[in-house]
């Protein structure tokens, strides 16, 4: 025999929660197959959890058009911030400074290796580094560095710091919206297990198909296992050629 299967995504579960409330604008409560204070309940929740699911929705969208913009801006910061790291140890390698120059920006005095940057909150503590440290070494009478020149660098570096601090806000918006429809979520479940065994309780003097027709019509989902209904089919089948095979002989007779 089929089973129902209850929804297990939130659009399955916002279909089946209208298909109860599409059926109560056009039946009578009294005659309906489940109670007036679960109508309530299920006219109360809906709104607020289809909401719910558009908030996350944008959310998730708008974190997905931003991500452009931001990997973009990653991309510039991180080449300007490596670059102008580069250029200071060509100018150290040419004799043109002295290796304790590097201490002006966080850098280790005998090391020519480049600071990691492969995690984005590293690019933006770089940045800050080369920029103070250009600030105070020109302080002391030191020559600026181009090639990248340190206004190049400040400028990628801020404006991916925006895009940073603003993707941080959209993930937490997308996160909070995201357990606020899981809120919402467990509620629908109940709701509409609850709803089922209702309609399935007030059908259920009626035959396995009248049952299974008159249920679907409240938005019960119900599945065959795999090959019952094609031996189902057959049985039917058997059972239809028995009725018909002596009204044959009789005609052959004749």
């Amino acid at each position: 025999m089929p089973y129902r299967r209850l929804p297990n995504t939130d659009l399955a579960r916002v279909r089946a929660l209208k298909s109860a409330l599409d059926i109560s604008y056009r039946t009578n409560r009294f005659k309906l197959a489940f109670s007036f204070v679960l109508l309530q309940k299920v006219e109360t929740f809906l709104p607020h959890y289809e909401l719910a699911i558009r908030n996350h929705r944008q959310a998730l969208s708008q974190q997905s058009i931003k991500s452009k913009q931001y990997n973009e801006k990653l991309r510039k910061a991180r080449l300007y911030v490596s670059h102008f790291i580069q250029v200071l140890n060509f100018t150290i390698i040419r004799g043109e400074m002295k290796p304790e120059i590097r201490e002006f920006y966080g850098l280790k005095t005998s090391s020519k290796a480049a600071p990691s940057l492969l995690q984005d909150a590293k690019v933006i503590e770089w940045g800050e580094k080369l920029m103070k440290g250009e600030q105070e070494r020109m302080r002391t009478g030191g020559n600026p560095i181009y090639s990248p020149s340190i206004a190049l660098v400040r400028v990628n570096c801020e404006n991916f710091k925006e895009a940073f601090n603003d993707q941080k806000i959209l993930q937490n918006n997308t996160h909070r919206f995201s357990e606020k429809v899981a809120e919402y979520r467990a509620e629908a479940d109940s709701l509409i297990l609850t709803l089922w065994n209702e309609v399935e309780a007030k059908f259920a003097d009626l035959s396995d198909e009248e049952k299974r027709g008159k249920a679907s019509d409240y938005g019960i989902v119900y599945v065959w296992r795999k090959g019952e209904k094609e031996k189902l089919e057959q049985v039917k089948q058997a059972e239809e050629d028995s009725l018909i095979l002596p009204f044959s002989r009789s005609v052959k007779a004749e």
